[in-house]
């Protein structure tokens, strides 16, 4: 099973790990509460994990117009 870091706003494929042999303590997913875990944590149809994170570009464009985070979609 492989976990993949996917960014939440633009969907873009910011990397992937494979699982065997790393554990969700070691990438800190387990210090996570359960509705960070929700927010965070997803699975496609396969089990395989996407953890949904925010790239640089998208960091960088929320910082410098705080007002996108309003929107759903901001950066879409």
């Amino acid at each position: 099973m492989a976990i993949n870091y996917v960014c939440r706003h633009c969907r873009t494929h910011q990397g992937v790990i494979d699982s065997r042999g790393i554990s969700e303590s070691r990438l800190g997913l387990d210090a996570l509460t359960p509705e960070e875990r929700r927010d965070i944590i997803a699975y496609d149809f396969n089990g395989e994990m996407i953890v949904n994170v925010t790239c640089d570009h998208c960091r960088e464009a929320l910082e410098a117009n705080p007002e996108l985070s309003l929107l759903a979609s901001p950066l879409q």
